[in-house]
């Protein structure tokens, strides 16, 4: 199941049931779980830390140093969880020292062709990245969020949950969770109706988000009262606080 010519360190640790293509490398202080299909002429480094039952195709990049001038050799990781599937040319890097120390990337995502996670995101669980879709550094994505096509994030940006953006998108603010957004610059242009259906969202919780979406974003009302009007439905929502307390606490500002 390890092709002869792939060059693995001894110091490496792999399942023993892990499959290894033709002239793939993989080095030190690289731990990679049950199940894992590795294609041929991918480079994975350490430290790097693979879960179970990957996928991941040729020539991809793994547990590379972060594109940080400021990266000085220190020891930082990479910790990818279980059933992802990595895509061609696809590239994950470690963090950095003066980040979080590590880049973090959950279970059950798909990173199609051309994709770039770098140093200091942290990515949840059944994200869709679809072809180039690229996150600087220090961005958190939430879980069953989908990025369009060639979607690019600026650093320190957050992407909350089940957010969905359009195909080029150029995002250089917070998108909420629940939220759609597009363009360049992206704005965040409503609620992510069809994928909420999909996700088996209620009529009554879509129509509730999308009145706490036009309270906050849309409307002239300032903040406090907004917040304000909004508590009923915070406490008979769980999913509209989760999206009032994501705007309320937007470091960089909500793209709109």
């Amino acid at each position: 199941m390890i092709h002869e010519t792939a060059i693995i360190d001894p110091a490496a640790r792999l399942a023993e049931d892990v499959s290894v293509g033709a002239y793939t490398i993989i080095g030190v202080d690289v731990e990679i779980g049950s199940g894992t299909t590795i294609g041929p002429h991918v480079v994975i480094n350490g430290p790097t830390k693979l879960g179970r039952n990957n996928k991941i195709f040729q020539f991809a990049s793994i547990g590379e140093a972060p594109q940080d001038k400021k990266y000085a050799g220190q020891p930082t990781r990479l910790e990818v969880g279980d059933n992802n599937i990595i895509r061609e040319y696809v590239t994950l890097n470690r963090g950095t020292a003066e980040g979080i120390g590590e880049t973090v990337i959950g279970s059950d995502n798909l990173f199609m062709a051309y994709c770039h996670v770098a140093h200091d995101c942290v990515v949840g669980n059944h994200i869709v990245f679809a072809n180039a879709a690229s996150l600087a550094g220090h961005v958190t994505v939430g879980d069953f969020s989908i990025l369009g096509g060639f979607t690019s994030v600026h650093q320190f940006t957050d992407i909350g949950e089940k957010a969905f953006t359009g195909l080029g998108s150029v995002i250089t603010q917070d998108i909420p969770p629940f939220s759609t957004a597009a363009g360049n610059r992206a704005r965040t242009i409503g609620i992510n109706k069809e994928g909420l259906k999909r996700k088996g969202f209620s009529a009554e919780l879509i129509r509730a988000l999308h009145k706490s979406f036009r309270t906050l974003l849309k409307s002239r009302t300032s903040s406090p009262e907004a917040f304000e009007q909004l508590k009923p439905l915070c406490e008979q929502y769980p999913e509209v606080n989760t999206f009032v307390e994501f705007v309320k606490n937007s470091k960089r500002g909500i793209a709109r």
